[in-house]
């Protein structure tokens, strides 16, 4: 099995504790026997590395170097977003099963790849806009929200880490329970849970 996982942060660059998170994630799908790509950003250490852990990461930076705000950031990396994963994708004969983007930074890449190569994400929710600028309606924040909504309208399966998280996710986004799982890095069955939906949705069998 073939995975991108998409993440806009990532050891070295950790800005929270998501970088740790999907570190420990790819290290396990490859134990798994699952070849992992990580795209990612870095300001500077870009390109394509084998990991001594077996991940491959591939490493962009902005084209844009002047913005106003995280939203023209985000926007603007995204297109070398989909150029990385889209050559991961021929690179390999076009047999990557899926990718799962973490967090709403990379979405917009997702749904495209999504949309081109008929290729099924899972969306992983970390957060939400709603709990970062609680009550926030300005422009900046409703479009950082309709991004968040249309990577779980367009994801195979959104997951999240809690009940609490998957209840919010229900009731902001009135996104249907059974569309969303709930695996904990704190189960003893995460990595199988996460295998186990991986393949059910590259085969076809998920949520959507």
């Amino acid at each position: 099995m073939n995975v991108i996982l998409f993440s806009w942060e990532y050891p070295p660059r950790a800005v929270g504790q998501l970088a740790d998170y999907v570190k420990t994630l790819a290290g396990q799908l490859v134990k798994n026997s699952v070849q992992t790509y990580v795209v990612t950003y870095h300001d500077y250490l870009t390109g394509g590395h084998d990991d001594s852990d077996g991940v491959k990461t591939v490493r962009v930076s902005n084209p844009v170097r002047t913005h106003i705000g995280v939203l023209t950031w985000v926007l603007t990396l995204n297109q070398e977003v989909e150029r990385v994963a889209a050559n991961v994708y021929y690179d390999l004969g076009k047999k990557i099963e899926l990718i799962d983007a973490h967090d709403w930074h990379f979405i917009p890449a997702a749904v495209t790849l999504r949309k081109a190569f008929d290729l099924p994400f899972v969306y992983s929710v970390d957060s939400l806009e709603e709990h970062r600028s609680h009550g926030a309606n300005s422009p900046f924040n409703m479009a950082i929200k309709s991004i968040e909504w249309l990577g779980m309208f367009e994801a195979e399966m959104l997951l999240v880490k809690s009940q609490w998280m998957r209840d919010e996710v229900a009731r902001i986004y009135k996104v249907p329970v059974e569309k969303i799982g709930v695996i904990s890095k704190e189960s003893a069955t995460w990595i199988k849970d996460i295998l186990e939906t991986y393949r059910n949705i590259a085969e076809g069998e998920g949520s959507k």
